[in-house]
């Protein structure tokens, strides 16, 4: 039978390069201006620049940024200029955005179940020598691949991944992972292969607890010593957090900063007989969040509901999940000179997405101004993170309006109201 060659992919570069973006210098004289009945996306380049810049100086391994969390192509191309010169990928699509942005950078396949077309595209055309697994028939399609491409198995490296559990606002052990067990096996395996061992985790999105690096590394140290097989690098994975909202009413233990978390990370790995190992992490939110925020306008007020031409098939996914406390901005429309309510009173207000899905609805309320109507604007910060990944055509609705700010979000006066955890009760009218 003849042999088919695998699809190559070709780098989707539909998105606008950030030169070529309106520019304000913040998202409220963006709405002024423009007056869109479009949600509007404002790209900040400098905050992500300095985020990723932010996360190179504190994690002293190699950095591979997750594509998965925005692969928009602006976004790929500031952080190959901040100094990214690594991607942690997991489809054929990611490779070739990736590498149309840094054709030279090195790209992690992470994910630990593929196609066995997609694996021998990795291999053979993007050249990619790192990638994980939880499982042995993973291992068995990958030798084919090998063997097919007459590849020298030392020029690999396959990262075993290790189930660990942490406090984190998403938890992603209970699809991917092995048992300790089972991946001290899956070691011995790999390196009777004569292919190189590494070991990986990732201990869940916006990690909430210092010591939930350690834990993990405490894991891998005991994975490692039940194989007694040389590990070539260890994975710390991503979950490092981003900044979002903070409700002034009911106060928090303030989310520890970057530092103290590489901090206690590195403090395990010493302490675990990892020093001297080459280290890898995959950041996704803490280097991308701030970077964009989101301009909806409001359709229609109906008592205490405000529908918005946005929603969770959209933009605001990440909110739908009641996991993350996002920042927003009211502004008010200067056309409308009679309003209800209450500029100087904050009301919560249930969030109506734009589609006719009646599931499209925000499990957080918006605390808002009660003046908040019809016609008006609101900014909602910090989506950098899988708002713009996981929009959806549902309806025919799509946005993909962009503009460039050069303010941060949260740079002067605070924001005016915020999103918070959900009452129904208080909210529906």
């Amino acid at each position: 039978m003849p042999q088919t060659t695998p699809h190559l992919v070709a780098a989707s570069r539909s998105g606008p390069e950030p030169s070529a973006l309106p520019r304000f210098a913040t998202g409220r004289e963006a709405a002024l201006e423009m007056r869109p009945d479009q949600p509007v996306y404002c790209f900040r380049p400098d905050v992500l620049a300095a985020d990723a810049a932010a996360f190179l100086a504190a994690f002293p391994g190699k950095t591979a940024y997750a594509v998965k969390t925005n692969g928009e192509p602006m976004v790929l191309d500031v952080l190959a200029r901040a100094g990214i010169n690594a991607f942690d990928v997991a489809s054929p699509a990611e490779f070739a955005a990736a590498r149309a942005a840094a054709p030279g950078a090195e790209l992690f396949y992470m994910h630990p179940v593929k196609a066995q077309s997609d694996i021998r595209l990795a291999l053979e055309h993007y050249r990619i020598r790192a990638t994980a697994l939880d499982h042995e028939d993973e291992v068995a399609k990958i030798v084919r691949i090998v063997r097919a491409l007459d590849l020298d198995p030392e020029d690999l490296t396959l990262f075993v991944r290790i189930a660990s559990k942490g406090e984190a606002a998403y938890e992603l052990s209970r699809k991917f992972g092995a048992a300790p067990g089972h991946a001290a096996e899956l070691l011995q395996r790999i390196d009777g292969l004569g292919i190189r061992c590494g070991l990986c985790f990732h201990v869940g999105s916006q990690v909430e607890d210092v010591d939930t690096y350690a834990r993990a590394v405490a894991t891998a140290a005991e994975v490692r010593d039940a194989a007694k097989v040389p590990i070539s690098a260890l994975d710390v994975g991503g979950g490092f957090p981003a900044t979002y909202a903070v409700d002034p009413r009911r106060p928090v233990p303030p989310m520890p900063p970057l530092g103290e978390i590489v901090g206690g990370l590195m403090g395990a790995v010493e302490r675990h007989g990892f020093s001297g190992i080459p280290l890898v992490a995959e950041p996704g939110r803490v280097i991308v969040a701030r970077a964009f925020s989101v301009i909806v306008r409001v359709l229609l007020k109906k008592g205490q509901r405000l529908y918005i031409n946005d929603g969770v098939w959209s933009s605001l996914s990440d909110s739908w999940t009641g996991k993350i406390l996002l920042p927003v901005r009211h502004i008010p429309d200067p056309a409308r000179r009679r309003r209800p309510g209450r500029a100087d009173v904050m009301a919560p207000f249930r969030i109506y997405g734009a589609t006719c899905d009646s599931v499209d609805v925000l499990s957080r309320p918006f605390y808002l101004p009660e003046s908040v109507d019809t016609g008006d604007w609101i900014e909602i910060g910090h989506i950098g993170a899988y708002s713009l990944s996981l929009r959806t055509r549902f309806n025919g609705f799509y946005p993909d309006t962009f503009v460039e700010v050069t303010t941060p979000f949260d740079a002067g006066e605070a924001p005016d109201g915020f999103a918070e955890p959900e009452r129904r009760g208080s909210v529906e009218g």
